[in-house]
Formats: structure tokens, sequence, C-alpha cells
């Protein structure tokens, strides 16, 4: 018994020696097997560190491209509000330029406008004028008729005067009549001549009825505008017996001498004498 397992000791114990050295051979080439992985995985280690060394650059490299984007959307930006600024602008002086224009307009039509209204105005009031003064010219024409129509009612003055100028028509008035050269010259009073042109002359007519009127030396005196008329002269019957009445006359100074006449007779003067 003792020698049997004597026999399974030395059996054991050659089995274990074979078997360690080749399981350290194992386990070296185990090892050596595991180191180059390990060399791998560190280079495979060592690669993203390098990796994430250039990580920088490149951020860099992007940073570059959104500063540009964002400048060039700044220049676009100020382009856009320059623009619409101008165009703002623009806008405001096309505005302003029509209304200017407007208001000019409007103010054209209102002064054309008011213009026009004051012609018609002017015209209307001178048509009332013309109107109503040829209005008053017929009344006065026709109450002028009526007088006529009527025989005037004379007072005492006024038979006298017309006792006074009746009494010197003459029939043959001329061969009865002298002018002022026959009879030597005038030598009575003299109108001044900013006077005689005021009043006298043919355009400045007027009637004897109703002025002051004096009989002198048997001849028919008158006052007109300040001066005595003193009739030397007869006067021709074919004037009518109410010329005095009803004629317009006149003063007129011819051949150095004064006088009368009818505006129905222009051609015949009757001598007359002029005094304050």
């Amino acid at each position: 018994m003792k020698l049997v397992g004597a026999i399974g000791t030395a059996v054991l114990s050659l089995t274990l020696g074979i078997a360690a050295p080749a399981y350290a051979q194992q386990d070296q080439h185990g090892e050596k097997q595991d180191h180059p992985q390990q060399q791998q995985s560190g280079q495979a280690q060592a690669k993203p560190e390098a990796g994430h060394a250039q990580q920088p650059r490149q951020s860099g490299q992007k940073q570059q491209p959104q500063h540009g984007q964002q400048q060039q959307q700044q220049d676009q930006n100020k382009q856009q509000q320059h623009a619409q600024q101008q165009q703002q602008q623009d806008q405001s002086k096309q505005q302003q330029h029509a209304q200017q224009q407007q208001q000019q307009d409007q103010n054209k039509q209102q002064q054309h406008a008011q213009q026009q209204q004051q012609q018609n105005q002017n015209k209307q009031q001178q048509y009332a004028q013309q109107q109503q003064q040829q209005n008053q010219n017929k009344q006065q024409q026709h109450a002028q008729q009526q007088r006529g129509n009527q025989p005037p009612q004379r007072t005492q003055e006024q038979r006298v005067q017309q006792s006074a100028w009746q009494q010197h028509g003459s029939q043959h008035w001329d061969s009865d009549h002298r002018t002022w050269q026959q009879r030597g010259g005038y030598h009575g009073y003299r109108i001044p001549d900013d006077r005689f042109v005021g009043y006298f002359g043919p355009s400045h007519g007027f009637r004897i009825y109703g002025l002051p009127f004096l009989v002198v030396g048997g001849y028919p005196r008158f006052q007109y505008e300040g001066y005595w008329i003193s009739a030397v002269d007869p006067w021709p019957e074919y004037w009518g017996n109410d010329w005095y009445d009803t004629d317009d006359v006149y003063v007129a100074y011819v051949d150095n001498g004064y006088y009368l006449y009818d505006r129905r007779y222009p051609n015949v003067g009757i001598a007359i004498s002029i005094s304050m």
C-alpha cells in the first residue's frame, strides 16, 4: 500500500512539473499578445487626443465664416435701412411738393374766383348805377315835359320880366340891332378868363327864367353866376314870346364884345353888357 501511494505521488509531481512550465509559457505568450493590444489601444487613445488638439483650429475656422456672414448681414441691413430712409425721404419730398402744388393751385383758383366775383360785382354796380341814372334822367325829362305842358304860374316879378322882354322884341331885327363894333366897341366889365371858361360859352347853357331880374332904363337885366347881364339890343321876334322862359341861352365873347345866344338860333346874338 505504501508503494502504491509513493508511485501516485511521484506521478502527480511529474505531471505538475511538466504542466507548470507550459502554463508559464502560455502566460507569457498571452501577455505578449495583450501588450500589442495595449499599445494599439494606447495609440488609439493617443489619436483621439491628437484629434482633440485639432478641434480648436476647426472651431476657429468655423467662427471665421460666421463672422463674415454676420458682417454681410449687417451690411445688407444698413443698405436696406439706407434705401428705406432714402425712399422715405423721396416720398416725403414728393408729398410736400404735391401739397405745395395743390396749395398753389387752390390759391390761384381762389384768387381767380375772387377776381371774377369782384368783376361781376363791379359790372352789376355799374349796370345798377347806369340804370338808376337813366331812370333819373327819364323822370327829370318827364317832369320837364310836364312843366312845359303846364302854363307857369307867374309872380309879380315874373310878369314884370315878361313885359320888359316883350317890349324889346323887334320885327325888323336885322336893321334894328347893332354890333359892338357898330357901337364903337365894348367898354364894359370884362369877365376873367378862368371864370369865363368855367361858366360861359356855348358849353354852359342856362335859362333866364327864375334868375334875379331887374329893369334898368327900360331894358331887362338878370343876374347869372354873380354877374349882371343887361340887354342893349332888341331880340328877334321869331325867337318866340317866351324864349327867356323855355329856351337855353349862353353868353359868348365875339368880335371884342359879349353877346347872348339862343341855342335854337346859334347864328343870332344880341349885344349885352356885363357888370358886377
